[in-house]
């Protein structure tokens, strides 16, 4: 598995996709990564869809439940300081590796 840019809590902004999601931003929720597969993100508020649900001991009501959908992590990008989506790359600082926004040049 590789390295991924993009950790839980990061706000991002979504670069491609429906019409409905590209261009908006959110905060990362989760990051999915299976052995195998490419890497997804949960981002807050965004590609909602309605899943249907069985009655259940949980939910005993059932119906129509809206959640956050994954988005593939190539479909995003890291937000700077100035709301600008920005690349990363990495800075060594002493033993410690910092994120850097390539745009700005500032720890992310």
């Amino acid at each position: 598995m590789s390295k991924l840019k993009i950790k839980k809590g990061d706000n991002v902004i979504i670069t491609t996709g429906r019409k409905e999601i590209k261009g908006k931003k959110g905060e990362v929720i989760e990051v999915i990564r299976k052995e195998g597969k490419d890497a997804r993100v949960i981002v807050a508020g965004l590609n909602i869809v309605k899943k249907h649900t069985k009655p259940s001991a949980a939910n005993p009501q059932g119906g129509i439940v809206e959640k956050e959908a994954s988005v593939h992590i190539s479909n995003v990008m890291l937000i700077d300081k100035n709301g600008k989506p920005t690349k990363t790359g990495v800075k060594v600082d002493g033993d410690k590796k910092l994120r850097v926004a390539k745009s700005t040049g500032e720890t992310l």
